[in-house]
């Protein structure tokens, strides 16, 4: 691995909201979904130029040759693609994410950052598996990022800095909300905002259905339930508040509130809700694999 400075200085420009940070270069190895989302944004938010993102897929089709608005080519060669970064973004399947590292990891320097999405791997996995003292982070996004109100935990590894940090934070802000977390609550989070849309989306879907039930059109009922769902979040984040405050400024005394709520109590969504969350997270910890090689 053929370092090439003493990685105390980090050639990323970070001036303003508007200007880029990349230096050299973005690869982005598995460009499937959320890479897709994640390069949009980027270039949307002017932290990277076109020319300067390197994305690749495991197998290219004629179906699918470029990636993003402006069509960035889509390509095959992991090693290529880091060679001509100086961030690396993987966003690949948890069982893939070793054997990537062992095909690029000549091309990685302590100049470089690597910042990973992929579910359940550890920075310590990777920071082994490339070797020296390559900086690292772990992130996790969620998929409202495709809209611009997403919600990302990152974490770093032992050889990354604050500055890295920050290069990581200005990166996943172009989807959304950022946070720092200790890595040993990664798979929760997980659990909870990673999977949480999709929980939400079944809730969102009852309660529309709920709506035609009562004669609403579906239409009517979905767009009634949505922007419900999505202003009662705002108040929570903007409120700061309590959700068991919130609810009971919404219950009223013999209302329909607490009769609904007593249907949902009695249906056990609370704690169905939370054990979905804890099932989801302690599956997230089994994704990663033990390394026998």
């Amino acid at each position: 691995m053929g370092s090439r400075n003493d990685g105390r200085g980090v050639s990323f420009g970070m001036t303003s909201a508007t200007s880029s940070i990349i230096g050299k270069g973005l690869a982005v190895l598995g460009t499937g979904k959320m890479g897709g989302i994640l390069i949009d944004a980027f270039l949307k938010h002017g932290l990277v130029p076109a020319d300067k993102v390197f994305a690749t897929v495991q197998h290219a089709t004629p179906n699918r040759q470029t990636v993003s608005s402006v069509k960035i080519p889509l390509g095959t060669n992991n090693r290529t693609a880091a060679r001509s970064a100086d961030v690396i973004l993987i966003c690949l399947k948890p069982m893939t994410v070793g054997a990537v590292i062992d095909e690029i990891r000549d091309e990685i320097g302590i100049e470089n950052l690597v910042i990973s999405i992929a579910a359940s791997v550890t920075t310590d996995y990777i920071e082994k598996r490339i070797g020296g003292n390559v900086p690292v982070i772990r992130a996790m996004p969620n998929t409202p990022s495709m809209v611009g109100a997403g919600i990302t935990a990152i974490c770093k590894g032992k050889h990354a800095t604050q500055k890295h940090l920050e290069i990581a934070q200005k990166l996943f802000d172009a989807v959304g909300k950022t946070v720092v977390v200790d890595e040993k609550h990664m798979d929760a989070i997980t659990g909870l905002s990673g999977s949480g849309p999709a929980f939400l989306y079944i809730i969102l879907e009852a309660l529309a259905e709920g709506g035609v039930k009562m004669g609403l059109s579906r239409e009517l009922a979905t767009l009634l339930a949505a922007q419900t769902m999505a202003g009662a979040a705002k108040v929570v984040l903007d409120t700061g508040h309590h959700p068991a405050m919130l609810k009971d400024t919404v219950t009223t005394p013999a209302g329909c509130t607490i009769d609904g709520i007593l249907e949902l109590e009695e249906g056990k969504l609370r704690v169905t809700l939370i054990k979905a969350v804890v099932k989801a997270s302690q599956r997230a910890k089994e994704l990663m694999f033990t390394d026998k090689e």
